[in-house]
């Protein structure tokens, strides 16, 4: 949890509708966080909210890829809690398509969604994290910026963007104990998964569950992983 704050620790949760994020939400509110939760569909909030037990949360549901919407989830967070400890960069968008098919308005959708949200929040937590000297941010992004399917010409380079925030955090919040981490998952399963690839290409005892990734970021953001600050942690699939 933060350094040197009193009272329960605050986490921003984004793509907390399911999968990854879903897990995230019910792991840190286990550890005594405060939440909000954000994705794009408000019933699927208030499921995560429910299983979590986080009755306390809030739910904000909006797309992070508008500049001022993803502001107004840190300004809405610091009028629910009055503080802000963790961000978990989680949402995003995988679609597979092949370099030759690939077209402005994909890049611009893939971009949006999986490098300019995080970094819309990322800019507006910022502040606070100064204001605090403490906040850690956690980006998922995936082995894939290593090892790249076919197809994901765009969406592993969004994913790469967020390593270099990782890095650029940590170098620049060193000093204000500011600390940033890349949690890089292969196959997970989740329902972003199946969209791309049916069992037949990809089985399930091939994938991650959802939990084992969760964990990790968990990890981080209460300050387990504190020596991998401005790294990127693998967790390969099986």
């Amino acid at each position: 949890m933060s350094d040197g704050h009193q009272g329960h620790p605050v986490a921003i949760v984004t793509g907390a509708g399911s999968g990854i994020g879903r897990s995230v939400a019910t792991l840190l509110h286990a550890r005594g966080f405060e939440l909000t939760l954000i994705g794009r569909t408000r019933s699927k909030l208030e499921e995560t909210a429910a299983l979590a037990g986080a009755t306390n949360a809030l739910r904000i549901a909006c797309d992070i890829a508008d500049s001022e919407r993803a502001a107004a989830c840190v300004d809405r967070t610091l009028e629910r809690f009055g503080r802000l400890d963790v961000l978990v960069n989680n949402a995003g968008i995988a679609p597979v398509v092949p370099i030759g098919e690939t077209t402005e308005e994909l890049l611009e959708e893939v971009f949006y969604a999986n490098t300019f949200g995080p970094a819309f929040l990322i800019a507006r937590a910022w502040p606070v994290f100064l204001a605090q000297r403490g906040g850690r941010v956690i980006n998922v992004s995936t082995m894939g910026t290593v090892d790249p399917f076919a197809g994901f010409f765009a969406y592993a380079a969004s994913k790469s963007a967020l390593d270099s925030f990782t890095r650029s955090i940590a170098n620049e919040g060193a000093e204000q104990g500011i600390r940033a981490f890349s949690v890089n998952p292969g196959a997970v399963e989740t329902p972003l998964l199946r969209q791309n690839f049916g069992e037949s290409i990809l089985p399930r005892n091939r994938t991650l569950d959802a939990s084992a990734v969760a964990e990790v970021i968990v990890a981080c953001a209460c300050g387990e992983w504190d020596g991998e600050n401005g790294r990127c942690i693998l967790v390969p699939s099986p």
